[in-house]
């Protein structure tokens, strides 16, 4: 014979896949079930390191205590590194962008002297030149 409980979440179950609405009914229940096992557990496991701590010696607690301090301090070296390592890239990368600043101006620069028409200026400002009239030979003597 089944237990109740195992026969209720089967009936459960057969009702939940024929029912969609009743999923998330089925699923919160299931949820608060599984908290408050958690929560049992949790004090559990409160009550017993209270049991086990309270047995201790005075050295054992000693030895407890200073391994501890020795975790808090890796976990603040771990954390300094951390955040050592996010400066860095912090300001490589404020670098990067300032580099990019300045190549992003110098190519502004190299367009803005490339638009330029040299050859019409040069018209302009000559009244005309060799270059205005390619068919026309320019005779050095000299």
């Amino acid at each position: 014979m089944l237990h109740p409980n195992v026969f209720s979440s089967l009936v459960l179950e057969r009702i939940v896949v024929k029912a969609p609405f009743l999923k998330k009914q089925y699923s919160q229940q299931e949820s608060a079930k599984l908290r408050q096992q958690i929560q049992m557990l949790q004090n559990s496991n409160r009550h017993l390191m209270r049991d086990s701590l309270s047995s201790l010696t005075v050295k054992e607690l000693k030895q407890l205590e200073n391994r501890l301090e020795r975790l808090s301090w890796q976990m603040k070296a771990c954390v300094f590194d951390q955040m050592y390592e996010n400066q860095s890239v912090i300001a490589e990368m404020e670098r990067f962008q300032q580099a990019n600043t300045a190549i992003g101006q110098d190519l502004n620069a190299i367009h803005e002297l490339a638009s330029w028409n040299f050859f019409g200026a040069a018209i302009i400002e000559g009244g005309g030149s060799a270059y205005s009239h390619p068919d026309k030979k320019i005779l050095h003597l000299g």
